[in-house]
């Protein structure tokens, strides 16, 4: 699959339900494997002379994205630029010097479409997906691919290779496991470390920097390479509270690392990561948003080399972070002030941001959530100490699988084909397209409501396994109620079910927390999926919650630049900057119609048992090949 080039971040479903008309534009790096077109929106055009502005980069997995936000957090333009995937199986690559020319394209093609100078640009931040980088001692590429292809040292978040890996890890029962709710993913870095040392020997040895992408942005545009908390705690089983007592948030200094568990790493057979005071894997930690270095470098921010940034030297840039726990940056402080919600509105209360629950819902989604004190919950990721807001404890929950699954869904369905010619005749998007055949269709089947149309078809959404909160990555999706017709409606009402399903993923998530300390009553969602009506409502509906979205759409960017103000000292904190520059915008509530509660109780109680018969099938078929 070499050269393929796939819209696919995840941030936005692979189908976009967005309406906005997109305007293209030639910038692209002359490099071969760059990008060759930018993608660009606008919310405004316009700025002030000296005002502060602040830039976000978000690297998805299919694009790379930059955009400019005022002091009020308003979007002043954005634009986007295709990035190279390759998929084999369950090895998924990319490269980061792709990535790196399809920034600089962004980044340039964004000041362009809101008119801003490089050098009214105040700070700015980086968050990406959590893939793996490998760089040797000049900071070249090193492949980590069966290819040997040297371009391919990334391997992408939801790569599987390392499933195996991953196991034999879990079966150490070492005690960083706990702060990873029991058990490692194959999506995580040490399982796809050692899965490199133990098939790429060679690439192993030349491999002089590991980490994960969104640090690496950050060191490619600094030359500095401290490891961002958020990174190393989450993904690499660094514990983050071992700095506890050091400092807080209002008091950022770069920290020499001193969370890493050697015996861990021993363990498990990569103790050569620990030579030279953890020097391949991170030295230095810092918490997202503390400035790293001296700023941008005068090699990454050249205004006249078009494959860089096109900034002023010195520009201050934050410690970054995930794209998804950027999402929770960007939007967990969007509230407002409803009298007969439970949403909390005391800008002073610490104890408000606890009972909320941010879904950053794209090709997967993440369920993040936060408390003052560790809750420890079997199957879901954490607590991570300061992993996303400094001084507080970060439950992550996730599915794996979403806007890619409901694009699997319409794309191999037999109608899929003639719903794209009436989508694209129409000048509509196939989601909505779909969302109004499904309105169509209560009249005509005499439905009481929408969701009773999906009465007679279940789906489990394991497609990709279950991230959490039953952990295992074997599980496998489920389609229950098929028949032999192939029409746009059939087509309509799996995509309905396969949107319940996973929202009934989500309620299982958030039940689960909630048994086991949480307090969560409202959601905040972001994100492609969060643009898609239909989505929210039925999540709003299964979970008997309000769903907050935010003004701007794009939060993300919003928390990536976020860490931008922070590093420039505007702010003196992440939390300040996030209560200056979230903003809510509309409210959904869940349906009051008690059929529609009891509906969606039954189908969960199916959408529960469905993996329980799954669980008694495996040990059947194992049984019978013993």
């Amino acid at each position: 699959m070499s050269g393929l080039r796939r819209p696919w971040s995840d941030n936005s479903p692979l189908l976009s339900s967005r309406k906005e008309k997109q305007h293209t534009s030639p910038v692209s790096c002359s490099s071969p494997s760059s990008p060759s077109s930018v993608e660009m929106s606008t919310a405004a055009a316009t700025t002030t002379p000296r005002r502060s502005i602040f830039l976000g980069v978000d690297v998805g997995t299919g694009s790379a994205r930059a955009g400019l936000f005022d002091e009020s957090g308003k979007l002043l333009g954005s634009a986007s630029s295709p990035i190279q995937i390759w998929k084999e199986g369950d090895c998924v690559e990319q490269s980061s010097t792709d990535i790196w020319h399809a920034i600089c394209a962004a980044v340039k093609s964004a000041c362009s479409l809101a008119n801003v100078s490089g050098n009214e640009v105040t700070g700015m931040g980086f968050a990406a997906t959590c893939s793996l980088v490998a760089v040797d001692a000049d900071g070249s590429p090193v492949t980590v691919s069966w290819s040997g292809d040297s371009r391919r040292n990334v391997i992408v978040w939801m790569d599987h290779r390392a499933v195996k890996q991953a196991e034999k890890i879990n079966s150490s029962n070492s005690p960083v496991l706990q702060y990873c709710g029991g058990a490692l993913s194959p999506e995580m870095e040490p399982p796809k470390l050692l899965w490199v040392k133990e098939n790429l020997p060679e690439s192993w040895s030349m491999v002089f920097r590991w980490m994960d992408l969104s640090d690496w942005l950050s060191y490619r545009a600094t030359g500095d390479d401290t490891r961002s908390l958020c990174t190393t705690v989450c993904k690499w089983t660094y514990l983050g509270h071992a700095h506890m007592q050091q400092m807080n948030g209002k008091d950022s200094r770069i920290m020499e690392t001193c969370g890493w568990d050697d015996d861990f790493w021993e363990e498990i057979g990569l103790g050569d990561l620990v030579d030279g005071h953890h020097a391949k894997i991170g030295r230095s930690v810092a918490f997202p948003g503390h400035p790293l270095g001296s700023g941008l470098t005068p090699t990454a921010a050249q205004a006249r080399n078009f494959c860089e940034l096109g900034l002023v030297a010195g520009t201050p840039v934050g410690t970054s972070l995930i794209d998804a726990h950027a999402g929770g940056v960007g939007i967990m402080e969007s509230v407002i002030c409803l009298l007969s919600e439970k949403i909390t509105c005391s800008e002073n209360d610490n104890e408000a941001i606890c009972h909320r629950m941010a879904l950053i819902c794209g090709t997967s989604t993440c369920h993040m959530a936060v408390s003052r004190n560790k809750l420890f919950i079997p199957g879901v990721w954490g607590p991570f100490w300061s992993a996303m807001i400094p001084e507080y404890w970060l439950t992550e929950g996730g599915q794996s699988a979403t806007g890619a699954l409901l694009d699997y869904i319409i794309e191999n369905h037999a109608a899929s084909p003639r719903l794209a010619n009436r989508a694209a005749s129409l000048k509509i998007s196939m989601f909505e397209l779909l969302s109004n055949t499904i309105k169509t269709m209560i009249d005509e089947l005499k439905s009481p409501f929408l969701a009773a149309l999906t009465e007679h078809i279940h789906v489990l959404p394991d497609f990709h396994g279950n991230r959490s909160p039953i952990a295992d990555p074997k599980s496998k999706g489920i389609v229950f109620g098929l028949t032999l017709e192939t029409s746009e409606r059939q087509l309509a009402l799996l995509y309905l079910a396969t949107v319940q399903g996973i929202a009934y993923g989500t309620r299982h998530i958030v039940e689960h927390c909630n048994t086991h300390g949480h307090k969560i009553d409202t959601l905040l969602a972001c994100g492609g999926l969060s643009k898609n009506s239909l989505y929210i409502q039925e999540h709003a509906d299964i979970l008997g919650c309000p769903i907050v979205l935010p003004r701007e759409s794009e939060s993300v960017l919003l928390g990536a630049a976020i860490l931008g103000a922070v590093a420039s000292k505007k702010y003196s904190s992440l939390t300040e900057a996030m209560k200056a520059l979230n903003a809510a915008g509309q409210v959904i509530h869940p349906s009051k119609n008690p059929k529609v509660k009891k509906y969606h109780d039954a189908k969960y109680r199916i959408f529960r048992e469905l993996y329980e018969q799954q669980l008694s099938q495996r040990s059947i078929m194992a049984q019978a090949l013993e």
